[in-house]
Formats: structure tokens, C-alpha cells, sequence
């Protein structure tokens, strides 16, 4: 399996590691999809290594974190990001949830790293809260044709995944599908699975049997059980399905 989405950077992490990581290779996974925060994210990530897992780099500026780069993440997203070991651009995206006093800062960022991705040939990796319309609406603004890439924890309505699907996106699948009330699970039953793919996004939104602790790569399983469940397949079917698509997107080898 491939955890499109993981922060396991982080110093949340840092006691333990290693065994995290031998957990998460007994569990199935063998590449992990790490999304910046911020430029500097990138040094913390080259401290990860293990025999069985392969570890993949993104850069990119968080929404929440624009308004600490106020010449903009353009320049250092094409100098950096031409690197072969980065693949793809991101965290970016919107997130009116937290702030809404940086809203054209967060819009002018997430152009600059759709132009950087389709420039780079690079996914790009969106985060969203509680700014669904406009985020399409600047996908749609930038899509000529080479803009592909993943909302990231996904939670729409079907009519905006079917929008999603139509401007070329992959929808990121994690532990909130499997959260009783919130809905998620009946609007991904309805969508195509090869267009999905998993994630964490840990050390955050840790899925249902482990909903509230820290979330880690191998509790992806859960999340690959309820999609089992919602398409009527095997777990097995489920792993290929969405490795494939995590793959074909990811252009991994």
C-alpha cells in the first residue's frame, strides 16, 4: 500500500520512529508520500530511512502558513522542486477554517504551485477547509490540461467529488471516512474507486478503531477495510486498486 499523505517528519514522532515504521511495513506499506509544511520541511524528512519503506519528498507551503513567506513560494517551488527526489508540489490549497484574514495570500499561493506543478510535470497536493468552491474554482482557472493531483482528505458533497473528478483530481481517502457521523462514507460509495487513493495524514485524524490517538501509517488498513466494505470488495482488491492509482499518478516505478 502507498500513504499518499503522511507527515511522519514530525517531531510527534520522534520517540519512536523506528518502530512506527517496522509497524507500518508489517501492515503492507511500502512507499510513503510526505507533504511539506513549509521549505524547511524538507531537511526533517532527510532524516527518515528504513530497509523496507521507501520514502518520497513533496515541497510546498501550507495555507495556514503563507502569511510567513511574504515574498511567495514561486521561486524556490521551481528551483527546488526540478529535483527528481521531489514528487510532487504541496501541501497547498486553501483553509478559511483557521484564518480568513490571509485569504488572497492563501489564493495567490495555490496558482503559484499549480504553475510550478504543471511546469515541473508534478502533482500537486491540496489541503481544504471550509473552502471548497473557491478551491475548484482556481483548479478550473488553472487546468489547460497538465494540472493533475489530489484533494487531500477528502469530505465533499457528491456533486463537488464529481466536479473534483472532472478537473482531473485524485480524491485522498483517510481515517474521516470511516468516522460514524460525518458523512464521508456514503459520498465516496457513490464515486469511481479508480480515481481514489489512501492516506493518514498522520499524525493527524487517526481512523475509527483508533480515532483520537496518534494517528500512524499502519493504521491506513482501517481505512482500506471500510472502502472494502463500501465497494463490496476484498481487502486484497481494495490494496490494488488504490496502489494502482497512487502509482499511475505518482509515475512510480
Amino acid at each position: 500500500m502507498v500513504d499518499t499523505h503522511c507527515h511522519i517528519y514530525l517531531p510527534q514522532f520522534q520517540k519512536d520512529i523506528q518502530k512506527v515504521l517496522d509497524r507500518a511495513a508489517h501492515a503492507g506499506i511500502t512507499d510513503i508520500m510526505m507533504p511539506a509544511i513549509d521549505i524547511g520541511s524538507l531537511e526533517q524528512m532527510d532524516a527518515l530511512t528504513h530497509p523496507h519503506i521507501r520514502f518520497h519528498k513533496m515541497i510546498g507551503i501550507h495555507p495556514c502558513d503563507v502569511n510567513t513567506t511574504p515574498e511567495g513560494p514561486g521561486k524556490q517551488l521551481f528551483e527546488r522542486g526540478d529535483a527528481d527526489e521531489i514528487i510532487a508540489i504541496g501541501e497547498t490549497g486553501l483553509d478559511y477554517y483557521w484564518s480568513k484574514e490571509h485569504i488572497s495570500a492563501q489564493q495567490q499561493s495555490l496558482r503559484e504551485h499549480c504553475q510550478a506543478a504543471k511546469t515541473l510535470d508534478k502533482p500537486v497536493i491540496l489541503h481544504n477547509r471550509e473552502s471548497t468552491e473557491d478551491l475548484l474554482d482556481i483548479i478550473k482557472e488553472q487546468q489547460d490540461g497538465r494540472l493533475r493531483g489530489i484533494w487531500h482528505c477528502f469530505n465533499g458533497t457528491p456533486e463537488q467529488g464529481r466536479r473534483a473528478l472532472d478537473l482531473g483530481l485524485y480524491l485522498g481517502i483517510g481515517g474521516v471516512v470511516t468516522f460514524k457521523n460525518a458523512g464521508v462514507d456514503r459520498v465516496v460509495a457513490d464515486l469511481p474507486p479508480d480515481r481514489l487513493v489512501l492516506e493518514t495524514d498522520a499524525p493527524y485524524l487517526a481512523p475509527v478503531p483508533k480515532r483520537g490517538k496518534r494517528n500512524e501509517p499502519s493504521f491506513m488498513k482501517y481505512t482500506a477495510q471500510k472502502l472494502s466494505e463500501l465497494f463490496g470488495i476484498s481487502l486484497e482488491e481494495t490494496d490494488r486498486i488504490t496502489t494502482e492509482n497512487a502509482r499511475r499518478l505518482f509515475r512510480l516505478s
